[in-house]
């Protein structure tokens, strides 16, 4: 699916942080796509990525489109960094309505691989760059009268993937969201969490052979993959208004392959074949 030609003003006089929201290699991933229609709604978006190219080319992209973006380069798993890209944030805007914890990587895969480096490697990069960018966004968002938390989970989370680190981290990044929902729900703070599943992404293009792509449309009950737009439009969604009574929530956006069984699966890839 292309990028949106429609946007709702929905978050006209929002400030936003989405971390990783450059895309590696060029394209367009969840990260890009996600600032890119918080700003087409109206956001002001801070660009957080270790990468400035990366970013500045997102922001690029955002600013020939009538969007207001700007970049922040750091590191996520840097408490010192996370507290700069807040304040920053809020020195230039103002404010701080929403952020978007983006960032994650995938490794180490199998069990024997998964000495204490590689796991907490992952671990950091995916959960507790989460918590300390919701450690100092929360109070910012508390001044601002509330405001929206998002994690990017993964149906990883939610159903084995075949990565012993992963899964994990995935999983545990929305139980962050929901305590922070419940801690913080007084304070006018809402925070829910989006799983990807079978998106295609430029890195997922790179990664995964043809045929598996194949299997990926095949077993899923929509018969096709999504795109890193699928994941921007839910995350706009629950950043906004539209969302007002939803908190702690788990959303799948994956053309509901968690719903299905393996023999249903199996069935539609073989009707698939025939």
């Amino acid at each position: 699916m292309p990028e949106p030609t429609r946007y709702y003003p929905r978050l006209e006089g929002r400030s936003a942080i989405v971390t990783g929201a450059g895309t590696e290699g060029g394209g367009v991933g969840t990260g890009r796509a996600i600032a890119m229609v918080l700003a087409g709604e109206g956001a002001t978006v801070c660009l957080v990525d270790r990468d400035a190219a990366s970013a500045e080319m997102t922001r690029q992209q955002i600013a020939a489109a009538g969007g207001s973006a700007f970049v922040v380069t750091g590191d996520v798993t840097i408490n010192a960094d996370c507290r700069r890209f807040v304040e920053e944030t809020v020195a230039r805007t103002g404010r701080l309505d929403i952020l978007v914890n983006n960032v994650g990587i995938s490794a180490p895969v199998a069990l024997d691989e998964a000495d204490e480096s590689g796991w907490t490697r992952v671990l950091d990069i995916n959960l507790m760059s989460a918590m300390l960018m919701c450690r100092h966004s929360v109070p910012a968002m508390k001044a601002a009268g509330g405001g929206s938390i998002v994690n990017i989970s993964s149906i990883a989370g939610i159903r084995a993937h075949g990565s012993i680190a992963y899964g994990p981290s995935k999983a545990a990044m929305a139980a962050l969201a929901r305590e922070i929902a419940v801690l913080h729900g007084r304070d006018g703070i809402r925070a829910n969490t989006v799983a990807p599943g079978h998106i295609m992404t430029p890195h997922a293009m790179h990664v995964l052979p043809p045929d598996m792509r194949t299997l990926r449309r095949a077993i899923g009950p929509l018969g096709i993959e999504g795109d890193a737009w699928d994941i921007a439009r839910a995350v706009a969604f629950l950043a906004s208004e539209d969302a007002r009574f939803i908190t702690g929530t788990l959303l799948p956006v994956d053309g509901g392959v968690t719903e299905i069984g393996p023999i249903p699966a199996h069935h539609l890839a073989i009707a698939e074949e025939s």
